[in-house]
């Protein structure tokens, strides 16, 4: 790979002569596997999880991802696709090797690299000279050179640069649209540990990536841009969830606020929520501020932003406590809507939910139940004793509080049709602005995280802390 100009790379992908091996098949190495298949390439799939590899083998998708199956299902016709838990032996098959494992970070903030080095060493197992190895895990910064390249190396016995490429190139991804996004959505990044190396990766993915590849100086700056671009939203929802709460003190609506403010080019004021999920955002700005000691340095606004949104939770569970007590409700049913961490997608990775659930059970409410239109169980939610509930009318029955947690089209309706679902229904805690507020019923109450408490007549009416301040 590393001696062929880059007319010749681009012509040898298309043709089906090259072969890449994707190790990790979960939501972003599988959409990776896919892109590449759809580019021309032959595929190897590498998981440790031998349901993936066997439904990967029938030509099925391993993750819960629009279009994944119909690639892998004519790849797999035209014997173009392979899957294996033989790392070693699919590094020797290949000669791009794609590294797209899941990177978290420990309870002390440290990340945890452990999958990156596991399949690093089977990759080294059957590394050639001339091939081409790429990092697409989001790690914090100095990870492709100080801790891949060295295990590279020192089991191949090759050296990275002369020997073999080794690129950082970060998925830009969001599950649900994960393979349009790869394929047309943005640009691909890529910064490898030598300019031979970029060069040869920039190629490649101009086949895959219709928008095109912007080569970054080296490894260092992609894993910091990919960072980059997570801690931007991370700050970004920090800010709407701070000025939400102040809009629901003064008796104002944020969403009111925040689409007039965006009317003005260099603003753009993110919605508020229940907390922020996943294992890209709320990862991302930890593998920073632990970089950033490591040289010194401090983060203080990034590490207040994460601060911020991790105590979404708590803050919407006082809003539920509040409530109850406003309508002196006794041991009330609670139902909690949404346990993906966003909406319409089946993930509950890192999810806000869990959170808010301990939050509420903490207060002392016994009586919960969670609905999610998509996930069908959950064994977190088992462990705690919580039951999941797909039908909605079945889980708003009898329910007195409905906090929604997760932004599911599902829910997004008028407060009227959803207080006619529970004839019981007394309050509700919108953590994502879904609902259109039409009408209350008489005693009920509703309030958003950046909108004020609001209720049918006859209900506990509370002053605006706005009212009445002497602002002088």
């Amino acid at each position: 790979m590393l001696s062929m100009d880059e007319a010749s790379l681009r012509r040898a992908l298309k043709r089906g002569e090259v072969t890449v091996s994707v190790y990790g098949l979960g939501h972003v190495g599988s959409p990776i596997l896919a892109a590449w298949l759809q580019a021309g390439a032959r595929g190897i799939g590498v998981d440790i999880d031998e349901e993936k590899i066997s439904k990967l083998n029938r030509g099925e998708s391993p993750v819960d991802e629009p279009c994944l199956s119909d690639v892998f299902r004519r790849a797999l016709e035209e014997g173009r696709l392979s899957a294996t838990t033989d790392g070693k032996s699919a590094s020797s098959e290949s000669q791009v090797k794609i590294i797209a494992v899941p990177t978290l970070v420990d309870q002390g903030g440290r990340p945890s690299l452990g999958a990156i080095e596991s399949a690093a060493a089977s990759i080294a197992g059957g590394l050639k000279v001339g091939d081409l190895v790429i990092l697409e895990s989001s790690v914090p910064p100095g990870t492709t050179r100080t801790v891949v390249k060295p295990i590279l190396e020192r089991i191949s016995g090759l050296r990275a640069g002369s020997d073999f490429g080794l690129v950082y190139s970060p998925e830009r991804i969001s599950e649900g649209r994960a393979l349009r996004d790869i394929v047309e959505s943005y640009p691909k990044i890529v910064g490898g540990l030598d300019e031979r190396s970029s060069k040869v990766a920039a190629a490649l993915y101009s086949v895959v990536a219709k928008r095109g590849v912007i080569k970054l100086s080296n490894d260092v700056a992609a894993e910091l841009e990919k960072l980059a671009e997570g801690v931007y939203r991370d700050v970004n929802i920090a800010l709407a969830n701070e000025l939400a709460g102040l809009c629901r003190d003064l008796g104002v609506d944020y969403e009111e606020v925040r689409l007039a403010a965006n009317s003005q080019p260099y603003s753009h004021l993110h919605r508020p929520g229940t907390g922020v999920g996943g294992l890209c955002i709320p990862i991302y700005p930890k593998f920073l501020i632990w970089r950033a000691r490591a040289v010194g340095r401090n983060l203080p606004l990034t590490t207040t932003a994460r601060r911020v949104n991790e105590d979404m939770p708590a803050e919407v569970a006082d809003l539920v406590r509040e409530g109850v007590e406003r309508l002196n409700l006794s041991d009330p049913r609670i139902t909690i809507l949404g346990l993906a961490f966003r909406g319409d997608v089946p993930d509950t990775r890192l999810s806000p939910t869990y959170d808010l659930v301990r939050e509420i059970v903490s207060m002392g409410f016994r009586d919960l139940v969670v609905h999610d239109p998509l996930i069908k169980e959950d064994d977190m939610l088992s462990g705690m004793g919580i039951s999941l509930v797909n039908d909605l009318s079945e889980a708003l029955s009898g329910a007195e509080v409905a906090v929604i947690s997760t932004d599911h089209s599902a829910y997004r309706m008028r407060s009227s049709e959803l207080f006619s679902l529970s004839k019981d229904l007394r309050l509700v805690i919108d953590g994502r602005h879904v609902i259109d507020v039409d009408s209350l019923p008489p005693g009920s109450l509703y309030v958003g995280v950046g909108r004020p408490w609001m209720g049918g007549k006859g209900s506990p009416q509370p002053p605006s802390k706005g009212d009445g301040e002497d602002l002088h």
